[in-house]
């Protein structure tokens, strides 16, 4: 079109920008981001990167090609002068949802600011993002406001509601919006089915399975099958397994084979789940090998941890699995190697964080504490719960430690566990994280000792105890764990 003389105009920037944000994936990715610059320049140029639509679709295609929340920021603020739409107020505030979830509340409000009333599509997208908090209440706020504005009975937000309560940890809040709905689809239908999986109610997640009205689909069998897993219902899972096809004519894909392998390798039939993998009739994917990782069986996870590095070589998941392994026989020369040459190849462990509540302030916490502003005073009230829970039966478990150090240092890295670091605040702020229930969002597994910290932490302060791991939910109650201890 350049060479043949034909000046380009807003329509063609919008229409080559937004078809950009199909390249989403490995090479094509950094094609469509270079594009995506090389356009950006030319609307500067042009003086059209000033257009509201322009604006919009440059901000979509920086947050899906680079994933870059400072760059789409950047040029959202540049359209300050602009007559911004809602459009443009969505767009911003999707790219915050995930990653950012409190910066996509402040940008509702300064929408209201602006005096722009906000629609369905804004509503779903500070759902989303609700859900990436750490309690309800931001939650319940919107709800609240979907009401007041009159889109209450709107299928797609009560569907994202009935997930952003779940996610949030208030099951039974996300049971009345599913019960009280004029009408349900089939993603009504599952996304109860997942909150149930991953609050570790399988009996009703199987009772609501029955009772379904609609046709299930492919996640439905995922969100049921996840909860068999959770609970170590082998039998269960198997039956319903074997009837996707013949029963519902839905054939099993590689997500479903994960949820088989995963419920027998919890519940220890590591030969049963090794015979999933030879027959599937598709080859093995990474989440696969994941699942199979962390049963116990030494064989297994060391050829779990071999594929993962070759399915995904910049993943310290496969590094760290083999070099546990080591450790775990003692053998901590060669665990040392292997953390060695993760640092040596550029691989990174993510670190344990953990986040709470207090004030209407969330609270980040890392292993170890050391950035905490008021970690002399949280390892001060640590040192008097755990003379309490010991006197309780708490034993450290030191084997959650996979270094070749003292017991006694082993003991010192288990205190300074995010998560545990994260309730001690809580119990310092009494009151101030709705009462008697502790919320803490963690984003990777909780361990075995901070698993049994926490139940029996319940018991002795007498609040409930919630904590979102990167799995599931645990309830801890009068030092009963929702999970029956099988996670």
């Amino acid at each position: 079109m350049h060479r043949d003389g034909v000046e380009f105009d807003r329509t063609t920037l919008l229409t080559l920008v937004s078809s950009l944000c199909g390249f989403n994936d490995g090479s094509d990715q950094i094609v469509g981001l270079t594009c995506c610059l090389q356009l950006h320049s030319c609307g500067i140029k042009t003086g059209l990167d000033l257009d509201v639509g322009v604006a919009t679709a440059l901000i979509k295609g920086y947050s899906v090609l680079a994933g870059e929340m400072g760059a789409c920021h950047k040029l959202f603020m540049e359209t300050s002068g602009m007559d911004r739409d809602v459009v443009l107020w969505t767009g911003i505030m999707t790219v915050s949802a995930e990653r950012d979830p409190q910066q996509a509340l402040i940008l509702f409000n300064q929408m209201h600011w602006e005096d722009l009333s906000p629609d369905c599509y804004v509503f779903s997208v500070l759902l989303k993002a609700c859900a990436n908090l750490v309690t309800q209440r931001t939650a319940s706020a919107v709800h609240c406001q979907v009401i007041i504005t009159g889109f209450d009975n709107v299928l797609e937000l009560d569907n994202a509601l009935i997930h952003a309560y779940a996610r949030c940890g208030s099951i039974n809040n996300a049971e009345q919006v599913f019960y009280e709905m004029s009408s349900r689809d089939i993603v009504s239908w599952n996304s109860m089915l997942k909150a149930y999986a991953v609050h570790g109610k399988a009996e009703a997640a199987l009772n609501f399975f029955r009772q379904m009205d609609v046709a299930p689909d492919e996640t439905t069998f995922v969100a049921v099958l996840s909860s068999c897993s959770h609970a170590g219902m082998v039998k269960e899972g198997t039956e319903i397994f074997d009837t996707m096809e013949e029963k519902y004519g839905i054939v099993p894909q590689l997500d479903h084979y994960a949820c088989m392998v995963d419920i027998l390798g919890r519940a220890g039939h590591i030969s049963e789940a090794e015979k999933i993998i030879r027959q599937m009739p598709m080859k093995p994917d990474y989440v696969i090998w994941r699942a199979c990782r962390k049963h116990g069986d030494t064989n297994a996870a060391n050829l779990a941890s071999s594929k993962l590095k070759q399915l995904d070589p910049e993943n310290s998941l496969g590094y760290v699995l083999i070099s546990n392994i080591y450790c775990s026989a003692n053998c901590f020369d060669e665990g040392g190697s292997i953390r060695t040459k993760m640092n040596r190849v550029g691989v990174r462990k993510e670190p344990g964080l953990s986040w709470t509540e207090i004030g209407h302030k969330v609270h980040e916490f890392a292993s170890g504490g050391q950035r905490h502003p008021q970690i002399k005073e949280i390892r001060a009230k640590m040192e008097i719960l755990l003379r309490q829970l010991k006197k309780m039966g708490y034993v450290p478990d030191t084997n959650s430690v996979l270094f070749d150090v003292e017991e006694e240092h082993k003991e010192e890295q288990l205190y300074h566990h995010s998560e545990k670091l994260a309730l001690v605040f809580s119990l310092m702020n009494a009151g101030g994280n709705y009462g008697d229930v502790i919320k803490i969002i963690k984003n990777i597994r909780i361990c075995l000792d901070c698993h049994n910290f926490m139940r029996l932490a319940s018991k002795l302060v007498r609040k409930v105890i919630v904590v979102r791991d990167a799995n599931r939910f645990h309830h801890f109650k009068e030092g009963v764990c929702s999970c029956n201890d099988y996670w």
